[in-house]
């Protein structure tokens, strides 16, 4: 059993330019078929280094934690006062009801 050379039916043709309407132009030259493929490569090259960027959870967990601190903290890397106030009403609000619940 032998298996064709092109799987899609195509032996031995010789690829032709087509422009963006379909119709097909001269053939190209060498110099012309290296920089398509160049151009490919860098742009197969932008498009692994985003799907990379994108599935590496660990970066994109370190980068939220440091955005979570940014807005945090002040510039001198002290806790803001907004959120000090609402965790100290936090912990009274949690207090009050716990005293609450256990005086009856």
């Amino acid at each position: 059993m032998s298996t064709p050379d092109n799987l899609d039916g195509h032996q031995g043709q010789v690829a032709q330019d087509t422009g963006q309407d379909g119709a097909e132009d001269t053939p190209r030259t060498p110099e012309q078929i290296e920089a398509d493929i160049a151009a490919q490569r860098e742009h197969l090259a932008a498009t692994i280094d985003a799907l990379t960027h994108k599935l590496d959870v660990k970066s994109q967990a370190k980068a939220k934690a440091a955005d979570v601190k940014d807005r945090a903290t002040t510039d001198s890397g002290k806790p803001r006062p907004e959120l000090v106030a609402g965790a100290v009403a936090a912990v009274v609000v949690v207090a009050g009801l716990w005293w609450w619940r256990h005086r009856r």
